[in-house]
C-alpha cells in the first residue's frame, strides 16, 4: 500500500493509524530523509514526487492501493496548475502500474455552484484521477478540527489573541467540521471497502455551524470571553492580510483558505453514514478532543527531535508547538544516565533549583500574594519522588528514572506550565534536555511569557548548568560537561 503526503497533517496522522493497524506500508516523499525519523522500521520510504513522472514508477511498483493526499495550496504561483499536473502524472503512473484503487481526500462544496479556486481544484483532481481507469474512492470534507490543523490553528490564534474581533461576512458561513480522528477512520475504512465504481462520499461532523460558532465554542472551552463585531468591508484579500498579522497563517495561504470559507461546505449526500459504521463527533466534542490531543502530543513528542535543528530557541520569544511556547536547551555530561539524572531527582525543597535561589523565593512570594501556593511546600523526601506529589510550587506529573521528570506548575498563572527534564545515554556520557513549556490563555498569557522571557533565559540556562555541574561533581573531577551548541 502506497501513501503520498505522509509528511502533511492528515497524511502524518494516517501514517500512524495504518502502522498501528499492521498495514504493510510504503511512503513516497520528495525528501525521504525528512520523513524517515517519523516512521516505524517496517515502513518503506522511497523518493517520489507527483511532479516527477519517472519517480512514480518505483513508488507504485507492486502496489495495489494508494492514498493520494497531495495538494499545493502553500506553493507560490498557480497552485491549481501544479495540482492538475500532479494528478495527471499520478493517474498515468497508476494506470501503467496496474493499480487497483486510489483513495483521495478532496473538499466539500457544491460542484454546480461558484466554487473558490481551491475547492474547484480539489474537485478537478478527483476527476483527473478517475480518468485513469483505476477505481477512485473520493472523500470530500469540510473544516478539519484537530490540534495542528490549518483551520483549527486559525481559530485558536484568533480566539487567544483578540478579545474583540472585527469579523468579515465569511465568519457566518455554514460548514460541517469533522474531527481529525473521524476523518482518519474514514480513510482507513476505505482500504478494504467492498464497493463498485468510483463513489464520492461527503463526510462531516454531527453539527452544521458557522466559523463564528467554532470561535465561540473554542473560547468557551478555554475560559475566554470574546466579542465579535461583524463588518461587511473586509474583502478576502484584506482578510488574508489581517490573518497574516494575528495568526500563524501567512497571507498566501490565508487568502486561499478564506476564498474557500466564503462558500458553504455542508454535507448534502449522506451516503457515507449508510456505507460506513463511523458516527462522527459533534463540534463541541471535536474541539475538546483537539485540546486533549495537544496535551498528549506533548507527552508523546520528543523535544530533542522537534528542536534539534535549531538548538537554542529560534527567536527571542522561544519556539512554538501549537498554542504552546517552548524554551528548550541541551547539555552533554560525561557521566552515566543514572548519575546525570540524580541531581534532577533531588530538585526543589532543601536542594533548591541549582541557580538563582533568591529569584525562586521572590517568585514564590509573589505567588503567595496572588493567592497561590508559593514555594513553602518543599518536598516529601529529599532523595525520592512519586508521581502526584508536590515539589515547592510544582506537582510531579511524570517520574521515570533515569530518563524523565516532568513537573506541572501549580502557581497562579495566566495559562498552564510544565518543566520537563530528559536524560538520554550517548556513546560517551549522557545528554540532558531541559524544556520549559507554557500554554498561554489569551493576551494575558502571551504578555506574561514575553514579559519574563529574558528572565527565564537567565534562570533556566543557569539551572541546567547547575544540574550538569552537580552530576559531574558526584562522578568526580575528571568528568566534564559540554554545552550542546545546537
Amino acid at each position: 500500500m502506497l501513501l503520498t503526503g505522509a509528511s502533511g497533517y492528515v497524511g502524518g496522522r494516517l501514517l500512524k493509524a495504518l502502522e498501528n493497524a499492521g498495514v504493510r506500508l510504503r511512503c513516497a516523499a520528495r525528501r525521504p530523509e525528512y520523513l524517515r525519523p517519523r516512521v516505524s522500521a517496517q515502513t518503506e520510504i522511497v523518493r517520489g514526487d507527483v511532479l516527477d513522472s519517472a519517480s512514480l514508477q518505483t513508488a507504485l511498483h507492486n502496489v495495489s492501493t494508494a492514498y493520494y493526499l497531495v495538494h499545493s495550496m502553500g506553493s507560490a504561483g498557480s497552485f491549481e496548475e501544479k495540482d492538475r499536473e500532479g494528478a495527471r502524472n499520478f493517474a498515468a503512473a497508476a494506470r501503467a502500474a496496474g493499480l487497483r484503487r486510489i483513495i483521495y481526500l478532496g473538499g466539500l462544496g457544491d460542484s454546480g455552484g461558484d466554487l473558490s479556486t481551491h475547492l474547484r481544484s480539489r474537485h478537478e483532481v478527483g476527476e483527473l484521477l478517475r480518468q485513469s481507469g483505476v477505481q477512485v474512492i473520493e472523500f470530500r470534507a469540510s473544516i478539519v478540527i484537530g490540534s495542528g490543523s490549518l483551520s483549527f490553528e486559525m481559530v485558536r490564534a484568533l480566539a487567544e489573541r483578540l478579545p474583540v474581533m472585527i469579523t468579515p461576512k465569511w465568519v457566518a458561513v455554514k460548514a460541517q467540521p469533522i474531527a481529525i480522528g473521524d476523518l482518519i477512520d474514514y480513510l482507513v475504512a476505505a482500504l478494504n471497502l467492498e464497493v463498485e465504481g468510483n463513489p464520492v462520499y461527503e463526510i462531516g461532523g454531527a453539527d452544521i455551524v458557522s466559523y463564528g460558532d467554532i470561535l465561540h465554542e473554542y473560547s468557551r472551552q478555554r475560559g475566554l470571553r470574546r466579542r465579535m463585531i461583524a463588518v461587511p468591508v473586509l474583502t478576502p484579500r484584506l482578510s488574508s492580510l489581517w490573518l497574516g498579522l494575528v495568526t500563524p497563517l501567512y497571507a498566501r495561504v490565508g487568502r486561499k483558505l478564506i476564498d474557500s470559507m466564503i462558500h458553504p461546505t455542508v454535507v448534502r449526500d449522506h451516503a457515507a453514514l449508510a456505507v460506513f459504521s463511523i458516527r462522527p463527533s459533534a463540534m463541541r466534542e471535536a474541539i475538546a478532543l483537539a485540546l486533549r490531543d495537544e496535551d498528549s502530543g506533548y507527552r508523546g513528542t520528543r523535544w530533542s527531535d522537534a528542536l534539534s535543528a535549531a538548538g537554542e530557541p529560534r527567536d527571542w520569544g522561544g519556539a512554538r508547538f501549537g498554542n504552546r511556547l517552548v524554551d528548550s536547551r541541551v547539555m552533554h555530561v560525561d557521566v552515566s544516565p543514572e548519575r546525570a539524572f540524580a541531581p534532577i531527582a533531588r530538585i526543589g525543597g532543601a536542594t533548591g533549583w541549582y541557580y538563582g535561589e533568591w529569584l525562586w523565593q521572590l517568585r514564590g512570594l509573589l505567588d503567595l500574594l496572588a493567592g497561590g501556593v508559593g514555594m513553602r511546600r518543599g518536598r516529601r523526601d529529599p532523595d525520592s519522588l512519586e508521581v502526584g506529589e508536590a515539589v515547592d510550587c510544582w506537582r510531579v506529573e511524570t517520574f521515570d528514572p533515569p530518563h524523565q521528570l516532568r513537573l506541572a506548575a501549580e502557581m497562579r498563572l495566566p495559562g498552564r506550565a510544565w518543566l520537563d527534564f530528559e536524560v538520554e545515554a550517548e556513546v560517551s556520557g549522557s545528554r540532558i534536555r531541559q524544556t520549559a513549556i507554557f500554554d498561554p490563555v489569551g493576551l494575558p498569557g502571551l504578555a506574561y511569557w514575553y514579559g519574563i522571557f529574558p528572565l527565564h533565559q537567565l534562570v533556566f540556562a543557569g539551572m541546567l548548568r547547575g544540574i550538569a555541574r552537580a552530576a559531574v561533581d558526584v562522578e568526580g573531577p575528571r568528568k566534564k560537561m559540554v554545552i550542546d551548541p545546537g
